[in-house]
């Protein structure tokens, strides 16, 4: 099993900037690749960013240039720097990640942490 637990989530007015945290435990030798998701109000849960064991990045097109990905394999620790944020940012996000285990690869998901960015 493994526990992710995000926080940094807050009110920022459009501009300004916040940094996620999503700290992992338990069997943190199995994680795998890490991820960002948000879900808006009425909305499905989309992906924001992805990183890979290798550090290889992936984004959403709505967020490249503007949030960057990163995770400290030291700390058990993935983040997401979010700059220049936008009213459309707003959402509850996500931390996610796969780890293998003998039975096959699984995913877990954190328990989310909410993004309002006024305008």
């Amino acid at each position: 099993q493994v526990q992710l637990v995000e926080s940094g989530g807050g009110l920022v007015q459009a501009g300004g900037s916040l940094r996620l945290s999503c700290a992992a435990s338990g069997n943190i030798f199995s994680i795998k690749g890490m991820g960002w998701y948000r879900q808006a109000p009425g909305k499905q849960r989309d992906l924001v960013a992805t990183i890979t064991t290798d550090y290889i990045t992936n984004y959403a097109d709505s967020v490249k240039g503007r949030f960057t990905i990163s995770r400290d394999n030291a700390k058990n620790t993935l983040y997401l720097q979010m700059n220049d944020l936008k009213p459309e940012d707003t959402a509850v996000y996500y931390c996610y990640c796969n780890a293998l285990f003998l039975q096959g690869l699984r995913g877990y998901w954190g328990q989310g942490t909410q993004v309002t960015v006024s305008s």
